[in-house]
């Protein structure tokens, strides 16, 4: 069969004269240029229609159907009315009816009041609650339900209805906090608009322990720059008694742990495997191995299985063995395992840190680390080849409380920022090239996030001189540009209702340093 005639037809050159089976045995023969133009077509009449032409006028027969153009909000399909009220209801069933053992919220064997919330647009949910535990922790609850009001009812359970809540999910969330042991731990794993809420139903009730708790984590956690707007305005509306509110706005004006519980079975197999693992000999197994359990501690949603005890123990060893090594290669009398084990017990303690902040248990390592002020005195008697493992578990820390995964109080923030941020900046660039897998971006979206949850006196000092350094020093410090940003926004915008003689004094002092700083390298420099 000859396949050239049937392909020629078929792609629309029509039928080719007997000629063409000459002209092909002659290109393959070598004969004629490959690149030469095919042949005339002579015959322009086709005796049947194209591939091209059946599938054209197969799709006129039968249009496909025309999805409609659904507009997108924020790259998303958005969702009906009828479907957030089924999310919003599936919400509610997971949070009443999910109680970790041991928790009685919502327990309709114990309780003895049922608890109706009702919202203005008319949804209505109902749980089991214990009187004792309202009264105990809200002095809204305290007034309503009183021994008097107990007495006076027939039956149990008690019936009582709060209608017209503002948002029926997050008063049952505030509600639910009544019962926990560590409010901290709950809302850590929450974003600022959803403890605002919490604050807001919290401040309404009087429920004391929940305002403390929430103001606590709205200190220690960084804000986008629309939460500040939020946070500040809300926190005047609710003319809280006492300090807290106002330790909050430090952060944007001038003016202004549970005990944990007994370790599982397996605590001593784990506690072992971390040992192995701490004191392994091969550098490649080692990483192998610490990537396995860290994937394993994970994936193991249970918190009983290796105590907050065994996670520090192991912690201290490899941090007494990194400050004896340490000193002794700063002081000049050191071998090759002191270098050694500096590197060694620095990725020890960068691979525990990681553990303990899955686990939200490493505000007390925070502190400990802080604290090492003879370390970061003696940094720079060593080689930086040698020292920028020790700056890896900074840069960990700064990460951690970037992403709101530690919380501490500002005086630990700035003691951390205080001892080790110029090593860490000496640090930085052996770490960008000698760190596989460094990312360099997170690190520094961290030390901008650390530096903006500080006092704006605080944030200024530290930034201005990051922008001396940071002229000077170019690849080999941190590129903290956004956070410099934020906070440029908020000491030269009024806001919060800060005077206008604040303003100028700042914008007066950093003009000030700016002309210093021209003085030396001159202004087409800069």
């Amino acid at each position: 069969m000859d396949f050239s005639n049937s392909l020629a037809t078929s792609a629309g050159y029509g039928s080719y004269p007997s000629s063409y089976k000459n002209f092909n045995s002659a290109l393959n023969a070598g004969l004629l240029n490959p690149l030469s133009p095919p042949p005339s077509i002579l015959d322009k009449t086709r005796s049947s229609p194209t591939l091209f032409e059946m599938m054209a006028s197969e799709q006129d027969c039968n249009p496909r159907t025309q999805i409609s153009n659904i507009p997108l909000v924020n790259g998303k399909t958005p969702i009906s009315v009828q479907d957030k009220q089924l999310l919003l209801h599936q919400r509610l069933a997971d949070m009443l009816g999910n109680c970790s053992p041991g928790n009685q919220f919502n327990d309709p064997t114990t309780t003895d009041v049922k608890l109706t919330l009702s919202s203005k647009d008319g949804l209505s949910v109902s749980m089991n609650v214990h009187r004792q535990i309202l009264v105990a922790h809200s002095r809204f609850f305290a007034t309503k339900l009183s021994d008097q009001w107990s007495k006076q009812q027939r039956s149990l359970p008690h019936i009582v209805e709060i209608s017209d809540c503002e948002d029926v999910e997050i008063y049952v969330e505030a509600l639910s906090l009544m019962y926990c042991k560590d409010i901290r731990r709950k809302l850590i794993k929450e974003d600022v608009s959803k403890v605002l809420g919490i604050l807001k139903v919290s401040a309404a009730i009087m429920f004391d322990a929940g305002v403390l708790s929430c103001l606590e984590y709205l200190e220690a956690v960084p804000w986008a720059e629309d939460e500040e707007e939020k946070v500040a305005v809300l926190l005047s509306q609710l003319h809280l008694p006492g300090d807290g509110a106002g330790e909050v706005l430090k952060r944007v004006s001038a003016e202004v742990m549970a005990e944990p519980e007994e370790g599982s079975n397996n605590e001593e197999v784990l506690v072992k495997l971390l040992q192995v693992v701490l004191e392994g000999k091969d550098e490649k197994a080692r990483r192998e191995m610490k990537g396995l359990v860290l994937k394993m501690l994970r994936e193991n949603s249970s918190q009983n299985d290796l105590s907050k005890e065994s996670l520090y123990s192991a912690c201290d060893g490899c941090l007494q063995l990194l400050r004896l090594h340490f000193l002794r290669a700063a002081a000049a009398s050191s071998d090759l395992n002191d270098i050694h084990q500096i590197s060694r017990q620095a990725d020890n303690l960068h691979w525990l840190l990681d553990i303990m902040i899955d686990r939200q248990i490493a505000d007390d390592f925070l502190k400990t680390w802080a604290d090492q002020s003879e370390l970061s005195e003696v940094h720079s008697r060593i080689s930086a080849i040698h020292r920028y493992e020790v700056s890896r578990v900074t840069a960990r820390l700064f990460v951690g409380i970037g992403k709101g995964q530690l919380l501490a109080s500002k005086e630990v923030r700035c003691l951390l920022l205080q001892t080790w941020l110029e090593p860490f900046y000496d640090d930085f660039g052996w770490m960008r090239r000698a760190s596989n897998g460094l990312d360099r971006h997170l690190i520094e979206d961290g030390l901008s996030n650390t530096i903006l949850t500080l006092p704006l006196a605080w944030q200024q000092e530290i930034l201005l001189a990051w922008f001396d350094r940071f002229l000077n020093s170019g690849e080999d410090c941190p590129n903290i540009q956004r956070g410099f940003q934020v906070w440029w926004r908020r000491a030269f915008w009024k806001r919060f209702g800060e005077s206008e003689q604040h303003h100028l004094v700042i914008t007066f002092e950093f003009v000030t340093y700016l002309v210093s700083f021209q003085c030396e390298i001159g202004w087409e420099g800069f």
